[in-house]
C-alpha cells in the first residue's frame, strides 16, 4: 500500500490462491509511455549474412561452421525452430531425437516433430511429464506426438530430463552427418522471446557422438556415462566443474593465467560453494554472475575476498547457465541446462557442452567483461548478505546491459 500509494479500500483479499496470470491484463493496457520500446530479434548473421525473404538454410550453415546463439537478441524462430523445421522437411534427413522440458501449447516444434514421423522419419522424444506447472499440457501434447507415429519416451526412473537438446541424423553427399542443438534455455517459442539464453549449434562429429550417446541413455538403449565434449548430470557435472576449479587454483599456484567466472540462475551447491570459497582462499580471482537463489558469500575476510558477486535484472529474464576457466590460457567456456543446486546436480539429467571455436569463447568472455564493468548497472552482493544497487557517479545513470546487447546485436546484423 505505501508502495503503490493506494488505500485501505483499495485493497482486496482472496480467499484462495491469486492468480497473477491476471497481471497480463495490467501490462497489455495501452499506456505505451510506461512499456519498453518495441524489440524484434535478428536472424542470427551467420544464418542470413544477406537478408531475404527466404528461410535460412541451418543446415547448410552448421555444415560449415558452428554457430553460438543468443537469445532473443538472435531470433529463436529463424534458428532453433527454423533448423526443426527444416529437418522435418528435408527427404534426406532420417531421424530427429529431441528433449522437450517446457514448450507452449501451439508449439511449431511439436509440430514439426509430427511433420517428421508423418514423413516417415524415425522421431525421438524425451518428455518430462512432471515439469513444475506444466504437467497436463506436457501430457496432452506428449499424446499427440504418440498418435503421430512419435517414439516418445519418459526418460529415466527417479531422475527429471531437463537437458535441452536436438539432435538431425541426415544422409549428406559424403555419408551420415548428425546435426545438434544443445542449449540452455527450453525449446519454447512464446518465452524465448523473454528469456536470454544460449545455444550451440553444431556438427562437429565429437558433440554428435556425445549426444546420440546420451539419447540412447534417455531411451534405455545404453548406459554410457562417458562423455568428449559433454558433462552430464548426474554423473559429471558436479565432479567436472569442481575438477575445472581445483585446475584454476593449480594454475594459480604455478604461476599461470587463472580465473572463474560462472553465470547461473542459482548457487546453493555446498561441494561448488566450497570449492568456490577455497580457490579465492589460494588467490583465485572468481566472478559470479546470479539471478536468483544464492547460498554464496562474497568478501568475507580469510573466506572469500576474491570473490565478487554480481545480479542483473532487466527486461529479459537472465537465464543462461555458463562456466568460463582461464586453464592458463586457454579459456575453457561450457554452456548447458544446469544450475548449480542439488537437484540439477543429483536428481535430474543436464547437459554442458564445451564451446570448441576460439570466436565463440571471446563471445562469451565480451559477455562477462560487459556485464562485470563498473558503468554497467547490477546489483551487488555484500558480505552480509545484502544486496547493494550499484549507483553512478553524482547520479548519472548506469549503462543498462541488455540494452547495450540489443544495440551490439543490431549492429552486429547490418556489417
Amino acid at each position: 500500500m505505501r508502495e503503490l500509494q493506494v488505500t485501505q479500500d483499495e485493497v482486496f483479499s482472496v480467499q484462495g490462491p491469486l492468480d497473477l496470470s491476471g497481471l497480463q491484463a495490467i501490462a497489455a493496457l495501452p499506456r505505451e509511455d510506461l512499456k519498453f520500446p518495441t524489440f524484434l530479434p535478428k536472424t542470427h548473421p551467420m544464418l542470413a549474412e544477406v537478408e531475404t525473404s527466404s528461410p535460412p538454410d541451418v543446415i547448410g550453415a552448421m555444415r560449415h561452421r558452428d554457430i553460438l546463439l543468443h537469445h532473443p537478441y538472435d531470433s529463436f524462430a529463424t534458428s532453433v525452430q527454423r533448423f526443426l523445421e527444416q529437418a522435418a522437411a528435408d527427404p534426406k534427413v532420417l531421424a530427429i531425437k529431441q528433449t522437450l522440458y517446457r514448450t507452449s501449447g501451439d508449439s511449431p516444434i511439436v509440430d514439426a516433430l509430427v511433420e517428421a514421423a508423418e514423413a516417415g522419419k524415425q522421431v525421438l522424444a524425451v518428455v518430462e511429464i512432471k515439469a513444475r506447472f506444466d504437467e497436463a499440457a506436457n501430457i496432452t501434447w506428449a499424446r499427440t506426438l504418440e498418435q503421430a507415429g512419435v517414439h516418445v519416451v519418459y526418460g529415466l526412473v527417479g531422475l527429471k530430463t531437463h537437458c535441452k537438446l536436438s539432435m538431425v541424423v541426415r544422409r549428406d553427399s559424403d555419408g551420415l552427418r548428425r546435426y545438434t542443438h544443445i542449449g540452455t534455455g527450453n525449446y519454447h517459442p512464446k518465452t524465448a522471446r523473454s528469456y536470454e539464453d544460449l545455444g550451440l549449434l553444431t556438427a562437429d562429429p565429437a558433440v554428435g557422438e556425445d549426444v546420440a550417446d546420451l539419447f540412447n541413455q534417455l531411451s534405455g538403449y545404453a548406459r554410457t556415462t562417458d562423455y568428449e565434449r559433454l558433462l552430464v548430470a548426474p554423473h559429471s557435472v558436479r565432479n567436472g566443474l569442481i575438477k575445472r576449479i581445483n585446475r584454476e587454483v593449480e594454475n594459480h599456484q604455478a604461476g599461470k593465467p587463472a580465473g572463474i567466472r560462472l553465470k547461473t540462475n542459482a548457487i546453493v551447491d555446498e561441494a561448488c560453494i566450497d570449492a568456490l570459497y577455497r580457490a579465492s582462499q589460494a588467490g583465485v580471482k572468481v566472478e559470479v554472475w546470479v539471478r536468483g537463489i544464492c547460498a554464496i558469500r562474497p568478501g568475507v575476510p580469510g573466506l572469500s575476498e576474491n570473490i565478487t558477486v554480481r545480479s542483473i535484472l532487466g527486461r529479459f529474464l537472465e537465464h543462461s547457465r555458463i562456466f568460463c576457466f582461464v586453464n592458463g590460457g586457454d579459456t575453457e567456456v561450457w554452456i548447458g541446462s544446469s544450475d548449480l543446486m542439488h537437484r540439477n546436480l543429483d536428481r535430474r539429467v543436464e547437459a554442458l557442452v564445451r564451446l570448441g571455436t576460439p570466436d565463440h569463447v571471446r563471445e562469451v568472455e565480451h559477455l562477462f567483461e560487459l556485464a562485470f564493468a563498473d558503468s554497467t548497472a547490477a546489483w551487488h552482493l555484500q558480505a552480509d548478505g545484502q544486496w547493494i544497487k550499484s549507483r553512478g557517479s553524482d547520479g548519472e545513470p548506469l549503462n543498462d546491459l541488455q540494452e547495450m546487447l540489443i544495440a551490439l546485436h543490431t549492429r552486429r546484423q547490418g556489417l
